[in-house]
């Protein structure tokens, strides 16, 4: 409280040598006796503005060389590289109109600095500066926005037929995995069924659904592509993996989806980078709580061959948990014995008319 005290102490000095100060300042204006001197305040402030200018330039351009190969980790997918190009692309174009106008800034700041004498051009309105500066960033863009749009449809149009699938939950605070089994297609989930046991939501009851697998490490064949459907049970969470170029939201309440193809498995990567820990990443981007850093899986790009090997490896989530699966087989039997009492009749009300005539 006393230090509190205190930072409020000081603060009210300096508003009030601040109002002090100024009302000297007026009232020598209103005496006739105020003169303005710049002093060599001026000239400090503008040589400043060239050492902003060539010191942040430099720091930015260290920076990004420095941290390149973390910012931009190597592609792994086939449209990684269409967005890679549409990235780099706009970046080239506002980079250099920022590297320009931003040379203009201080450059000017430095050379248009107060001299004695010399005043200010002023113009109200100039024409063809207007469309210069209007009609040529709204061409720029216009492309910019039409090549993105294109490159979005085709990576966000349907999935081929022959996809492998597989959902993803997000919940605080990780991931969950689900493949259909051998009948390529996902059981139904109810959200009003997620307990510690059925952590899905899986509806037992669905024929569909007694194939399907749960795992913690996602793996996906090489070559081959992979629709992903996305779900969150909680809070917004980000399907991201930079590897891929692939980041897509998971919405409570609404499902998304997003399908890619994987191109280099994990160990041509770990031999490519010669890193032999390696592992492709799912990491959710978006700040979800405060476990938010465990948002996290490994995902492991397998060759056709190991996947389908990987795959038939694997054992139902029906035929792990037996008590689940009886638990729905009995209430379904008591929903089925149940006694059912006859609907009651519905008192219809007489349609009311109007102008009737007989």
């Amino acid at each position: 409280m006393s230090a509190l005290t205190i930072v409020a102490v000081l603060v009210l000095l300096l508003v009030v040598f601040g109002l002090l100060f100024r009302l000297q300042i007026l009232s020598s204006i209103f005496s006739g006796s105020f003169t303005r001197d710049i002093g060599m305040s001026n000239s400090v402030n503008a040589v400043l503005m060239l050492v902003f200018l060539v010191g942040g330039g430099g720091w930015f351009a260290y920076s990004f060389v420095e941290n390149y190969s973390k910012m931009n980790p190597p592609i792994a997918s086939v449209h990684g590289h269409h967005m890679e190009t549409m990235f780099w692309t706009t970046m080239a174009v506002i980079g250099v109109a920022f590297a320009i106008t931003q040379t203009l800034l201080f450059v000017y700041a430095y050379k248009y600095q107060y001299k004695e004498g010399r005043r200010a051009y002023f113009f109200s309105h100039n024409n063809k500066i207007e469309v210069i500066w209007t009609i040529i960033p709204a061409i720029v863009m216009a492309a910019l926005i039409f090549a993105g749009w294109k490159a979005w449809t085709r990576i966000t149009g349907p999935a081929p037929k022959d996809s492998v699938v597989v959902e993803l939950m997000g919940k605080q605070f990780n991931w969950l995995v689900r493949y259909p089994g051998r009948d390529l297609k996902l059981g139904v989930i109810n959200y009003r069924l997620i307990d510690a046991s059925n952590d899905f939501g899986i509806d037992l009851n669905d024929q569909a659904s007694q194939d399907d697998f749960t795992v913690t490490e996602i793996h996906v064949p090489k070559g081959h592509p992979v629709l992903f459907k996305i779900r969150s049970r909680d809070v917004l969470h980000a399907v991201y993996m930079p590897n891929f170029r692939v980041q897509m939201y998971a919405v409570p309440g609404m499902p998304t989806r997003f399908w890619f193809t994987p191109t280099t498995s994990t160990d041509e990567m770990r031999a490519k980078l010669g890193n032999p820990n390696f592992k492709y990443e799912l990491a959710c981007n978006q700040i979800c709580g405060k476990s938010h850093y465990a948002m996290k899986a490994t995902i492991v790009v397998d060759e056709p061959d190991d996947y389908q090997n990987w795959f038939a490896s694997q054992k139902s989530f029906a035929s792990q948990n037996p008590d689940l699966v009886a638990s729905f087989k009995k209430k379904a039997i008591q929903d089925i014995a149940k006694p059912t009492a006859p609907a009651e009749p519905k008192e219809v009300a007489p349609v009311p008319l109007a102008n009737a005539s007989f």
